[in-house]
């Protein structure tokens, strides 16, 4: 969750030790620091989007109060070789991009989504408004 504190940097020239031009220069790099930070962030919350909807994939196919005794073992094995190539592809993608990270979670929830939505509609039980595996919010890609 975005916390939405905005922070705000004052410059002043109360001594006049620095010149129009040089609090200009500042005000400029700080704006663009707030940019390349916004951007960051991005990449890291679209990576965590992925773990989480990965591990709580992992969560509902191996708990027993969950999915694990409902969901066939065709189904089971196409979702762990899912989330276990997921997971191997983020060790050896440390520094994707925040794109990447939204491609290969689009790729595993092609994949897991129908399954999971399949055994809630065969148990007469509805998956929450995505699924049950998406219980951290996140914006829809």
């Amino acid at each position: 969750m975005a916390s939405r504190k905005s922070e705000k940097i004052t410059i002043t020239n109360k001594r006049g030790r620095l010149s129009q031009e040089e609090i200009d220069r500042m005000v400029q790099e700080a704006e663009e620091f707030a940019e390349e930070d916004k951007k960051i962030k991005e990449k890291i919350d679209a990576r965590n989007s992925l773990e989480t909807y990965v591990y709580n994939m992992k969560n509902q196919i191996n708990d027993k109060d969950k999915l694990a005794d409902k969901i066939e073992s065709e189904d089971k094995k196409k979702i762990e070789t899912a989330t276990k190539e997921t997971l191997e592809w983020l060790d050896e993608n440390q520094s994707a991009e925040k794109e990447d990270y939204e491609e290969k979670l689009k790729e595993v929830e092609a994949v897991c989504n129908p399954i999971i939505t399949a055994v809630y509609q065969k148990s007469g039980t509805k998956p929450s408004s995505k699924s049950e595996a998406e219980d951290e919010d996140h914006d829809e890609l």
